[in-house]
């Protein structure tokens, strides 16, 4: 029915449930009863006051919570095309990676807040918490376990007061973990890991395997401490896999274990004690090398650029001269103003121009127009073309000839 129009947030709220193929669907019965909406602060409202409503009028249960989320900013100001500070996250993961770029991004924003990106903190991060951190922990605890166990997991002996403090930090830290993540506080959950991450490293420091190693009467004791770093590690391979699911996976690898992190819960694969002695690990390559150049500020006063074209695209473009004969608000439209022009002949544009210009100041105004853009339906009227306007960022201003023309004469 081509005389039927459906407001735009009506159809794409729809959306959220006809993906899931409702109302039959399996994937409908597995996802809405503990429906999560996750949103951006700026479309509250449909999301907040319109969704529900649709939903109630529906029979359909409502979602559990809505997420509102902030932004991320470059130089405390948001992203702009024109500043060229627009941050574009496909081109990041060919040189970091996904899963170092989804943990920078979790780590680094407080959930609801806005955030404030740079390369440069993405660089620092990487290389702090990623290298540093659980790399060189999981590079050389499989090199000891290699170098005097074989490369094979071992068994573990006498619990002493340092072998005890770590156990009771890695056994309390799925419930601490779990509580961050069901309050959506992220960086808060990422931090608890490092907490135990850190320990680790501590623990081995103040333990001193490679010293260990060289008394054969302490052999036991090496045991233990390498089972209990190796458990631990265990544990931080299942507690990043929402974020980190890649790395968890290679982690899970080393340590012998074959496990999906998709089929990982915390009731099952966070107790401690369960791997298994004699089981092989593998060594592998840096889990996370360290980023040694360093990069420039992806923020730059100079537009950014669009791909290049040939001239007989541009020549497609019929670009004209017109003139405003009448102009008038939108009913229901903060932006839009209805124009009429004369291009040689008479037209109907719509122009979003009202936040920068009154109607009654645009009449007798020249402007340039592209004639042979396809027509297109706003707030219900027609509009036969575009007019041309220029300006930075939060700028408008109409394009016009030096001196008037006769309207519909052409630009070369």
């Amino acid at each position: 029915d081509d005389r039927y129009v459906t407001y735009v947030w009506f159809d794409a709220l729809i959306n959220y449930v006809s993906a899931l193929s409702y109302p039959d669907g399996s994937l409908f019965a597995q996802f809405w009863p503990a429906a999560q909406h996750l949103i951006a602060k700026d479309i509250l409202k449909p999301h907040g006051i319109y969704w529900p409503t649709m939903l109630q009028a529906a029979g359909i249960p409502l979602y559990q919570h809505l997420n509102v989320h902030g932004y991320w900013n470059v130089a405390e100001k948001k992203m702009s095309k024109s500043r060229g500070t627009v941050i574009k996250p496909l081109d990041l993961l060919q040189v970091y990676g996904l899963d170092a770029f989804r943990y920078f991004l979790m780590r680094e924003m407080v959930f609801g807040l806005d955030a404030s990106f740079s390369e440069e903190a993405l660089i620092t991060r990487v290389n702090a918490d990623l290298a540093n951190d659980l790399g060189n922990l999981t590079s050389r605890l499989l090199t000891m376990v290699h170098k005097y166990c074989e490369g094979k997991i071992p068994q573990s002996d006498t619990e002493e007061k340092d072998d005890e403090d770590l156990r009771k930090a890695a056994v309390e830290l799925p419930a601490t973990y779990a509580h961050h993540m069901e309050q959506l506080e992220f960086h808060r959950a990422l931090m608890a890991v490092w907490e135990l991450i850190n320990h680790v490293n501590r623990y081995i420091d103040q333990s001193a395997p490679w010293v260990l190693a060289l008394d054969p009467q302490k052999q036991s004791r090496l045991h233990t401490v390498l089972y209990y770093s190796l458990e631990s590690l265990k544990l931080v391979a299942v507690l990043l896999a929402p974020i980190m699911p890649g790395s968890s996976q290679e982690l899970l690898d080393r340590l012998g274990l074959e496990i999906d992190p998709s089929e990982l819960r915390l009731d099952q694969h966070t107790t401690w004690g369960t791997l298994q002695p004699n089981t092989s690990t593998r060594r592998g390559k840096s889990l996370f090398p360290r980023i040694e150049q360093t990069i420039e500020d992806r923020q730059t006063d100079e537009p950014s650029r669009k791909p290049l074209i040939k001239l007989d695209e541009f020549s497609r473009l019929d670009l004209r001269v017109a003139e405003i004969l009448q102009a008038e608000s939108i009913p229901g439209s903060k932006n839009l103003l209805k124009l009429e022009v004369d291009l040689g002949e008479k037209r109907t544009v719509v122009a979003g121009i009202a936040g920068h210009y009154r109607p009654e100041d645009l009449v007798g105004r020249q402007v340039v127009l592209v004639a042979n853009l396809k027509p297109a339906k706003l707030m219900g009227v027609r509009s036969e073309g575009m007019i041309l306007v220029g300006g930075a960022e939060g700028e408008t201003v109409l394009i016009a000839p030096e001196k008037k023309v006769k309207p519909g004469s052409p630009i070369h």
